[in-house]
């Protein structure tokens, strides 16, 4: 054999060590068969690594070029109850299900549009949507100043300002709560009456106060330089309030009980909502109601799952 074949079979040798230490470096990709296990697709693409001897996941690799997601995951959050109705019956199937918390301090509604249902594979629980009723401003205001007394003017300007939320009562009304609490039940007007001679007497020295067989509280004033003058006011005893409780929503109707105290001549006065946690948690359930009605999905009172993070 020439020295010029030997040049070419030595060349030929490095190049096939070459290729063949090439190929042992590279990783091999192999489709497994992933048909009999749940929640998988038909096959998974994996590395092997000759080096290592070891298989390795090539999905982050994968991913980096993803042009579009591969579910629809996260949480869209809305502020009105029509939004969320709205929102959900655009991305629901038939296995989307309602979910409402109904106990203050914080309720809400929440749609996991990816739920599981019996006999069909578990499904990611990841797509969301939530409605935590955003509270009003004159809800907060009625609930914050609840039970916390105020001297004579400012509770007079309460009055006026949030005359717009008092409430003519029913028939019904009237005759569950005056028999309720042994109080009269005062109208509007009353009320708004009211505010207006707490103006009148503020500059005034309240002497007593009188239940009279009405039902009905009296509050005696003198005035401070005529001992000899006295001028009294009918205080009511309960008052309707009426007041959407979240943004665009409907009206809760609330009892408030009527207060004052007088103490070394000066009137302190305050309201009582009565059992207001009890009404609001009843508009919530109505609102929960009324969603599960209009999307036809089920609603249950609680809180669902943790949803799949990937």
């Amino acid at each position: 054999m020439s020295k010029t074949e030997d040049s070419a079979l030595d060349a030929h040798g490095i190049d096939l060590v070459k290729t063949l230490a090439t190929e042992a470096a590279v990783p091999t990709i192999l489709l497994v068969d992933t048909r009999d296990f749940t929640g998988l697709p038909a096959s998974v693409p994996v590395a092997f690594d000759r080096k290592s001897q070891a298989f390795k996941s090539v999905k982050g690799l994968i991913e980096e070029f993803r042009q579009a997601p591969d579910r629809r995951k996260g949480t869209a959050t809305v502020e009105t109850l029509a939004s969320f109705i709205e929102l959900t019956k655009r991305h629901q199937d038939e296995h989307s299900a309602l979910f409402g918390k109904t106990m203050w301090p914080d309720p809400k509604i929440t749609a996991v549009l990816d739920y599981d249902m019996e006999g069909v594979p578990a499904r990611n629980r990841s797509h969301r949507i939530v409605y935590a009723f955003p509270l009003t401003e004159e809800f907060k205001s009625w609930v914050g100043t609840n039970a916390k007394p105020m001297d004579q003017e400012i509770f007079a300007a309460f009055l006026e300002e949030h005359a717009a939320e008092l409430a003519a009562p029913t028939d019904g009304e009237v005759s569950e709560y005056e028999r309720l609490f042994k109080e009269k039940m005062a109208t509007p007007s009353e009320v708004i009456a009211l505010s207006r001679h707490l103006e009148v007497f503020v500059a005034a020295r309240a002497k007593q106060g009188v239940r009279l067989q009405s039902g009905e509280r009296t509050v005696e004033f003198a005035e401070e330089h005529m001992n000899a003058k006295g001028e009294a006011i009918v205080v009511p005893g309960i008052f309707m309030v009426s007041v959407p409780a979240f943004l665009d929503g409907d009206a809760v109707r609330i009892p408030a009980r009527l207060r004052y105290r007088v103490n070394g001549g000066k009137v302190v006065w305050f309201y009582q909502l009565y059992r207001w946690e009890f009404y609001l948690r009843e508009q919530v359930g109505h609102d929960l109601k009324r969603a599960s009605e209009e999307t036809g999905l089920p609603a249950f009172e609680g809180a669902p799952e943790a949803g799949s993070p990937a």
